[in-house]
């Protein structure tokens, strides 16, 4: 399970964060070297995933892909930046559009996730692009064509409707999802320390 923090009700909306942020110490996560496969740029790939499409799926180094992830490269290209983070059972999946006065009327978009960006179990996204230092939380959804802007985190169990944008900075939770809080400048020293400690404690078991 990767590491997380809680923004939701930090403060009132549209309000800053001052309190000060605890460093959390994260804990080792061994795992079945047989069970991944390693790339010469340190990817991590559980053998357990799916990843349609492989030729067009680009990791940029240092990412961890955990066991039933499904990332759908056969319907359109997906670039994944570094040091990121996909959990259990998530799933990334291009977003659509309809194109009404074009043949063929209907196509899949490319999704880019910049560095430093975690997602958690049970997530399924379909994206246009989320940028840098990115915390998606658990059991979120997140709808055809949303961008999510560097520096914002997602609470657990969100669901954003198609073509949301999250500003930076900014906490988004609830079904529809909406703003929660602003979260402090610190937050991507945070999302950087978490995605980063999750890579260096994640061992192979001896």
């Amino acid at each position: 399970t990767a590491p997380s923090f809680h923004c939701s009700g930090q403060v009132q909306r549209g309000q800053i964060s001052t309190r000060p942020v605890k460093k959390m110490e994260q804990q080792d996560v061994f795992y079945n070297k047989q069970d991944f496969i390693e790339t010469q740029s340190g990817n991590k790939v559980s053998r357990l995933s799916v990843l349609c499409g492989s030729q067009n799926i680009i990791l940029q180094g240092k990412t961890v892909i955990q066991a039933q992830c499904i990332i759908r490269g056969d319907l359109a290209n997906i670039r994944i930046g570094r040091q990121c983070v996909i959990s259990r059972r998530s799933v990334l999946r291009p977003p659509a559009k309809q194109f009404p006065n074009r043949t063929p009327s209907f196509s899949f978009l490319p999704m880019t996730i910049g560095d430093f960006v975690t997602v958690d179990e049970d997530c399924v996204i379909s994206a246009a692009s989320i940028g840098s230092y990115v915390h998606i939380g658990k059991n979120c959804i997140i709808g055809r064509r949303c961008v999510l802007k560097d520096c914002c985190r997602i609470a657990d169990n969100t669901i954003l409707p198609p073509d949301t944008t999250v500003p930076p900075f900014a906490c988004y939770g609830g079904a529809p999802g909406v703003l929660q809080s602003e979260l402090p400048e610190c937050t991507k020293d945070i999302h950087k320390e978490l995605a980063k400690g999750f890579y260096t404690h994640f061992k192979p078991a001896v």
